[in-house]
């Protein structure tokens, strides 16, 4: 369990914070909106409605108690420049910010913020990706060049073993797991039968992964 500071509650905020609860993580949510607090207030440990950009209002909540803070401000740039600097400056062990823009990713970066998040580039990438072939169920990308995939297992590879694909050693791509009826099996051998009424969880070059699965 991880202690999060949220700052920001629009429709991504709101979502990380009812994610967050999931996780069962404790979750301090801040807006300058009385409205927007209260949405959260079943599923968050604590909440205050005050200006982030305010020091004396970040230092009274205590920064450096959490594991990480998280700036979700989408309608005001400005502000969540001002909220990330004041964080790192007031010792957060770990600033994450949203930036809608490549060039405010820069600007985060170079004032408070160790990651940011790209939440409408991140979404693009994964409708192109998964308009191109039904058979991609899902995608993480994890750099320029590699991705998870999740994929519907072809018809042709029904009843074969991992060892008789050998899709690592003719296509550089790894299987993570399978999954059935929604379970998740992570323990693949060489043995391990694929059939197409499952799904299988692949890591590779996207080029890589395209070729192997005819994309």
């Amino acid at each position: 369990m991880k202690s999060i500071l949220l700052i920001g509650l629009g429709r991504f905020g709101k979502h990380i914070a009812k994610k967050l609860n999931d996780l069962n993580h404790q979750v301090m949510a801040v807006d300058n909106n009385e409205e927007r607090i209260n949405s959260v207030l079943s599923f968050v440990t604590n909440a205050q409605i005050g200006d982030s950009t305010n020091k004396e209002f970040l230092s009274s909540l205590g920064i450096r108690n959490f594991d990480a803070c998280i700036v979700t401000i989408g309608d005001n740039f400005q502000n969540s420049l001002e909220t990330a600097s004041l964080l790192k400056e007031l010792g957060a062990k770990k600033v994450i910010a949203r930036a809608s823009r490549g060039v405010q990713e820069k600007f985060l970066l170079r004032n408070g913020a160790d990651e940011v998040v790209y939440p409408e580039k991140q979404l693009a990438s994964w409708t192109a990706i998964r308009c191109t072939s039904e058979n991609i169920l899902d995608y993480i990308e994890l750099d320029d060049e590699n991705s998870i995939f999740e994929l519907a297992i072809p018809a042709e590879w029904n009843g074969k073993t991992v060892v008789q694909l050998d899709i690592r050693k003719k296509y550089g791509i790894n299987i993570l797991g399978i999954r059935e009826n929604g379970k998740l099996n992570m323990n693949i051998t060489p043995d391990t039968v694929l059939s197409d009424n499952k799904s299988i969880l692949v890591l590779g070059k996207q080029k890589d992964v395209q070729k192997c699965f005819r994309i």
